[in-house]
């Protein structure tokens, strides 16, 4: 469905992206991981369609995604950001309604009630509907931007750490629901800081450091103590829990239990 080739990208006179080559399929949950810096936001902006590459090409169905018009790839693929930046005061259901947008005047329209009110249920949103978006919490916040990716309809979905927000609870339930569209046939790709949460619910794994892709595969192939400690500057222990793996920091013993001292021990 989506491959990126050989895309490299500078900003700022920093290269963020090196040399990238990835494909991503439909029924697929790829999850972009790696340190701060690493690329992971940028490429994903780059394979959204939002970010243009300096080098190399990103098509959709064998089509540049550059040569792809505004609504046509928003009826294809959606985004969410980072950061909520909507200031104006909507109402929660009025917020989850501009992702029915790119349907105005086809025949998806007459759906849009029934679109919205699905994806508010599956964000569990609907107790919010007639609150002001600008009064939500941040997690309350997530919670509705996911519901209008949802409302979107798309095949193809971009999720920039959704979870980042979220109370346990519902951290599980976007990824739940995120699992459930890529067995439906869905091609979502997905940006997680918590390399725990990304074995659980992962199809495949890309590791990325310094904007280069230093593995990509099935979680039990990436998530390596060895490989990750190094990617990531800080010794780390794989534990299988119960068919999960687990990844967790080795602390030195100078860190005392209040948190004092370095977080992690240097990497021999």
């Amino acid at each position: 469905m989506l491959v990126a080739d050989n895309v490299s990208l500078a900003l700022g006179g920093t290269e963020i992206l090196r040399e990238v080559t990835l494909g991503f399929a439909p029924g697929e949950l790829s999850v972009l991981v790696g340190p701060n810096g690493a690329g992971k936001s940028t490429l994903l902006s780059v394979l959204a369609g939002d970010t243009r590459p300096d080098s190399g090409t990103v098509t959709l169905d064998g089509e540049p995604l550059a040569q792809w018009p505004v609504r046509r790839l928003a009826r294809r693929r959606a985004v969410l950001l980072q950061e909520q930046a909507l200031a104006f005061g909507f109402r929660v259901v009025d917020v989850i309604r501009m992702g029915r947008a790119p349907w105005e005047r086809t025949d998806a329209e007459e759906d849009d009630d029934r679109i919205v009110a699905d994806s508010m249920r599956r964000a569990e949103v609907l107790d919010l509907a007639d609150r002001s978006y600008p009064t939500l919490s941040g997690g309350e916040k997530a919670r509705t931007s996911f519901a209008r990716v949802l409302s979107q309809a798309t095949t193809l979905l971009f999720l920039d750490e959704p979870t980042a927000a979220l109370d346990i609870r519902h951290q599980e339930l976007l990824l739940a629901e995120a699992r459930r569209l890529a067995g439906e046939g869905h091609c979502v790709v997905v940006v997680l800081h918590d390399l725990s949460l990304a074995a659980a619910y992962a199809d495949r794994i890309v590791l990325l450091s310094r904007g280069r892709v230093a593995a990509d595969g099935p979680p039990a192939v990436v998530l390596e103590p060895g490989l990750l400690s190094d990617v990531y500057q800080c010794p780390v222990e794989v534990v299988d829990h119960a068919g999960t793996l687990v990844v967790v920091p080795l602390r030195s013993d100078a860190v005392a239990p209040r948190g004092e001292g370095e977080p992690c021990a240097p990497v021999s």
